[in-house]
């Protein structure tokens, strides 16, 4: 009998050796075996089957680490997945894994701000080049790839402003020139998109987010195809980034119910991107709500969903009066990361805008990134209405 993912994610994971529902969390540095023999066999199996659970030592993972690396391999859909302390230690294992000295790699402009900042400054240490390209035009893209190019970074859609890109396009240019692809699927996840099957080599997914569901641990997942197993294998060996078993299990708590939460943060998001596509004071929503737009038509080609995470820009000569709108919202907590059960508000700062090629802002333009948590959704647009006052 096949199991859609939503009964899955419900069935899976058990100690059926303790009799409990959920795994227990196995802490480990040394593991004991019977014999000197016993430990080469062990090896000998990880080495013929990386995908095993055989492990000789913790930093290897536990059975706790290994359940939730079997969860996330199904969702997926590929090859191996490997687990890192932060959504961002996926990131950095991604691109370290492919890139040598005198790479050049193509990153999207919108990207996330700390993976900028690994691109764009920490590479050059290692004398590897970024190029940005715009998110709304491939020609764009096109016109940068070289001899050099080692890596395409997608992210989508993009951070703040959630632009949404052609992705096959990009997957059928990296593969007739031989290039490895990697993309932040954090917004989404595997449940409304799965990018190994779509073609990319690496799909990285922060943890921290949807998957936990809670706020209340970090961690992160790299999923990867065969092509690109050796690479990542050696540098995640060397690197030491492992996510521990007490996170592990609060990750696979919360994930038995990411459809659950998933399915109506989009139901919520989604009406709150209509009320705030009828205010005046609002000039723009980012969010797949509107039919015919490029970014509905490429969200609609892609996703069987989308998540709870909009953005909408506001144009007001008095920056003050957005922060106060912000600042008057009673349902928002005002935090970074998002994906838990809560709503969340931020002031995306032109300074943190300004850093990009292709995102322009006029003075009296301001960006607010929110999450839409799962509280009654009414609540949240009377709030919003009532906050939307403040705006001169």
């Amino acid at each position: 009998m096949t199991n859609s993912i939503k009964t899955y994610l419900k069935h899976t994971a058990k100690d059926f050796h303790n009799q409990s529902v959920n795994p227990p969390v196995v802490r480990a540095s040394t593991i004991i075996f019977k014999s000197l023999q016993d430990i080469k066999r062990t090896q000998n199996k990880y080495l013929k089957n990386p995908v095993s659970g055989n492990f000789d030592y913790g930093r290897q993972g536990t059975s706790t680490t290994y359940a939730l690396q079997q969860i996330l391999r199904k969702l997926e859909e590929c090859y191996k997945v490997y687990l890192t302390p932060t959504g961002f230690g996926a990131v950095f294992l991604s691109v370290m894994s492919v890139i040598e000295p005198e790479d050049e790699i193509l990153v999207t402009d919108s990207v996330y701000s700390p993976t900028r900042l690994l691109t764009e400054t920490y590479l050059k240490k290692f004398n590897v080049k970024a190029l940005f390209y715009n998110p709304s035009d491939f020609n764009d893209l096109k016109s940068k790839i070289t001899k050099k190019t080692k890596l395409i970074f997608v992210e989508n859609p993009g951070s703040n402003t959630f632009e949404f890109q052609d992705l096959s396009k990009i997957i059928k240019i990296a593969k007739k020139n031989k290039i490895f692809t990697a993309i932040d699927n954090t917004w989404g996840t595997p449940y409304l998109l799965k990018p190994i099957k779509l073609g990319f080599d690496m799909s990285i997914v922060s943890a921290t987010k949807y998957y936990s569901g809670h706020s209340d641990v970090m961690g992160g997942s790299l999923a990867i195809s065969k092509r690109v197993f050796k690479l990542v294998e050696t540098t995640n060996k060397i690197s030491g980034l492992r996510l521990g078993p007490d996170d592990a299990y609060l990750i696979l708590r919360g994930i038995r119910t990411l459809d659950v939460r998933l399915d109506k943060h989009q139901e919520n998001a989604l009406k709150v991107a209509n009320y705030l596509s009828k205010q005046k004071k609002v000039i723009k929503v980012f969010y797949p709500y509107k039919k015919g737009s490029i970014n509905f038509k490429l969200w609609k080609k892609y996703y069987s969903g989308a998540s709870g995470l909009l953005g909408f820009k506001i144009r007001s000569k008095n920056k003050n009066s957005v922060l106060k709108f912000v600042n008057s919202l009673k349902l928002f907590g005002y935090g970074f990361s998002w994906g838990g059960f809560e709503s969340l508000a931020l002031y995306q700062s032109h300074e943190a805008l300004g850093k990009r090629q292709f995102t322009h802002l006029n003075k009296d333009e301001h960006v607010i990134r929110m999450h839409i948590g799962l509280e009654d959704p009414n609540d949240i647009i009377s709030d919003i209405k009532q906050a939307l006052k403040f705006i001169k």
